[in-house]
């Protein structure tokens, strides 16, 4: 298939069921920790702002994905619909990893995400915070991969 012929449904103008569709489909590969994988939800020439970095394109996006989980070790995330309209959707998300020795942190954000005509994401703005945490204050102890359906989700954590 080529890159223009591309498809990754649900597509705008979304609903909020669509929506938080979008987001638990973006939540579930990046939990999966496959660089490419990830890069495929994305335009060819994705847009993005993460923290203080700025990207284009999915081999920008890999080289980024590489980088983030070599450091971010046992990585597990969950994102959450915030809002949507059209071809825009708003989310927030924490995640919780370590570092090589051994310390742990949750990381929270926002991203604001916007979206072609077939359900790719062309626009990624990312907003990011990260706080130390025990491992005994770890919320996130499924096994890798994606988080299973009857985990709690962000509110239900009080997150």
């Amino acid at each position: 298939m080529s890159p223009e012929s591309e498809q990754r449904p649900p597509f705008p103008p979304f609903t909020r069921e669509t929506a938080t569709q979008k987001v638990r489909a973006a939540e579930d590969a990046w939990n999966t920790r496959d660089p490419a994988r990830v890069s495929r939800a994305y335009t060819i020439d994705s847009r993005w702002r993460n923290r203080a970095e700025f990207l284009t394109g999915r081999d920008a996006i890999v080289a980024f994905l590489e980088r983030k989980w070599s450091k971010e070790l046992d990585y597990r995330l969950i994102k959450e619909l915030w809002a949507c309209a059209d071809d825009r959707i708003a989310v927030r998300f924490a995640y919780e990893w370590h570092d090589d020795s051994g310390q742990w942190y949750r990381s929270y954000g926002n991203e604001n995400w916007a979206f072609d005509q077939n359900g790719l994401m062309r626009h990624r703005h990312a907003s990011i915070n990260d706080l130390p945490i025990a491992e005994s204050a770890r919320l996130y102890r499924w096994p890798p991969g994606p988080r299973p359906a009857d985990h709690p989700g962000l509110s239900d954590l009080g997150l």
